[in-house]
């Protein structure tokens, strides 16, 4: 079993930065392979960014692909996502995500754990 808590969100200007961090719980955080999506209002969850467990591979949604960063620490049981340039669209729920399949995945449907969400918002 692993939980996930989200924390870092908030409200930033478009063009701003913010980093988002997920605190995972278990010993076996660094074999879970990690993923970050959002969900808009309205809109369905989409993929964000996925990370292997060893850092080795990371896999990008074309819409944040240069802007955003997914980095992990095994040590602290913690992943990021570094935001940077933000727009106006990227205004969602962020969660984080663990999957238990070595490889990095897209597909909600491979992963197990889910966080509660953090909310981002970026004014225009």
């Amino acid at each position: 079993q692993v939980q996930l808590v989200e924390s870092g969100g908030g409200l930033v200007q478009a063009g701003g930065s913010l980093r988002l961090s997920c605190a995972a719980s278990g010993r076996t955080f660094s074999t879970y392979t990690m993923g970050w999506f959002r969900q808009a209002p309205g809109k369905e969850r989409e993929f964000v960014a996925t990370i292997s467990w060893s850092s080795s591979s990371t896999y990008y949604a074309d819409s944040v692909k240069g802007r955003f960063t997914i980095s992990r620490d095994n040590a602290k049981n913690t992943v990021y996502l570094q935001m940077n340039s933000l727009k106006p669209e990227d205004t969602a729920v962020y969660y984080c995500a663990a999957s238990p399949y070595a490889g990095i995945w897209s597909r909600e449907r491979s992963y197990e754990y889910w966080g509660q969400g953090t909310q981002v918002t970026v004014s225009s």
